[in-house]
């Protein structure tokens, strides 16, 4: 019986192509040509002041946490239901965050608890977009101008994903926070093995960003011209990738839309197929104003029991499913510190949220007989 992974990474056939360009270019350390290729590509396409690629969004995020001017004693708002990184790179500045609560039906943030958590020592608010469907931006954006707040959009799942504001304008996740960081890291739409973004969108944060992404120099002026020799002037770290690294990004990024197409025809799959078992299966729930990138296809479950019957189930037939993330409140680490109240919802997607294969290679017939298992569960 043919095994279903849960990933497998889909390379273009460019990607070694572009390598031994970079190579041959003789410089291979990073902010070369295809470094500057992907970074004006994404601004072109997707309306981002500045981009500036990483090492990874880990790398991005506690750029952004430099350039908010993090500090002992200030609070950041972030949800429980995320990747360790969106709490780490505040908490490694010396921040507190506060955990917030997922919605009832989606595992985002629910904005409509944020305010509740602000006090006098908020600095920012970290919006994670899951699985590349939009937080509502709206709401978030409104308490950030009411409160003077900075908003950084976690966006490591969101690439070619969208919002619609109640104006009527769609702008593209990660253009509309102060601040916004992206993944390409290999389970990701378009990847780089390991790699990441930042993208910059408040005019005050353009200079000192790539001061903070050239270990606090001015080196990028002087390579410019702007300046006839360069210095540690900030804070900073070795974040730029090498061009090996943006070279190989950039042969994903020209079958971006490629890509985006095979992936949303999958995701489109998985859902005709589990919608008329929806009574007994949770499907994933995309408001009105989000699209949907086909990053993850989930299930959400009843009980943590009945996830882990599914998966054994799956992994008898050969298919690889896998659930996410432990809600980072009742983590190892953090939960000897946290004194907030429960978060009900976070903690039932993370007992309860499966993760279904979702890759480029993927066949519709794959997802058919997954989709039978499943229902063969829940009849």
């Amino acid at each position: 019986m043919k095994h279903i992974g849960f990933n497998k990474p889909f390379f273009t056939g460019k990607e070694t192509q572009y390598i031994y360009e970079a190579v041959q270019s003789g410089k291979i350390s990073g902010n070369g040509m295809f470094t500057q290729r992907c970074q004006i590509f994404f601004e072109n396409r997707y309306g981002f002041k500045k981009c500036l690629l990483t090492t990874s969004c880990t790398d991005a995020l506690e750029m952004s946490a430099m350039l908010a001017g993090i500090r002992p004693g200030d609070e950041v708002i972030i949800p429980s239901f995320t990747f360790v990184s969106t709490a780490l790179a505040f908490v490694r500045q010396g921040a507190s965050v506060i955990f917030a609560d997922s919605y009832t039906d989606n595992p985002n943030i629910d904005a409509g608890a944020i305010e509740f958590l602000i006090t006098n020592r908020t600095k920012a608010i970290v919006a994670v977009h899951y699985a590349g469907v939009a937080c509502d931006m709206d709401v978030i954006m409104k308490l950030a101008d009411q409160y003077g707040l900075l908003v950084i959009e976690d966006a490591a799942q969101a690439i070619d994903s969208f919002y619609t504001g109640a104006n009527g304008v769609t702008r593209a996740l990660g253009s509309i926070g102060h601040l916004a960081a992206f993944s390409f890291h290999e389970t990701k739409n378009i990847i780089s093995g390991e790699g990441g973004m930042l993208a910059i969108n408040d005019d005050r944060f353009l200079e000192r960003a790539e001061i903070i992404w050239e270990k606090g120099t001015n080196r990028s002026q002087f390579f410019r011209g702007e300046i006839n020799k360069y210095s540690w002037i900030d804070i900073g770290s070795s974040f730029l990738p090498s061009e090996i690294t943006a070279a190989f990004l950039y042969a994903q990024i020209e079958n971006l839309d490629f890509i985006q197409d095979r992936r949303k025809h999958l995701w489109n799959r998985y859902y005709e197929n589990l919608i008329r078992y929806s009574e007994n299966l949770n499907l994933p729930i995309l408001p009105d104003y989000a699209t949907n990138n086909g990053h993850i296809f989930y299930l959400v479950l009843n009980d943590s029991e009945s996830r882990t019957k599914l998966i054994n189930k799956l992994r008898d037939d050969n298919v690889d499913a896998v659930f996410h993330y432990i809600s980072l409140h009742s983590s190892t680490y953090y939960a000897p510190r946290y004194f907030g109240g429960p978060l009900l919802n976070s903690d039932k997607f993370s007992n309860c949220l499966l993760r279904l294969p979702m890759y480029f290679e993927l066949e519709d017939d794959d997802i058919k007989r997954v989709c039978s298992i499943i229902i063969s569960t829940h009849e």
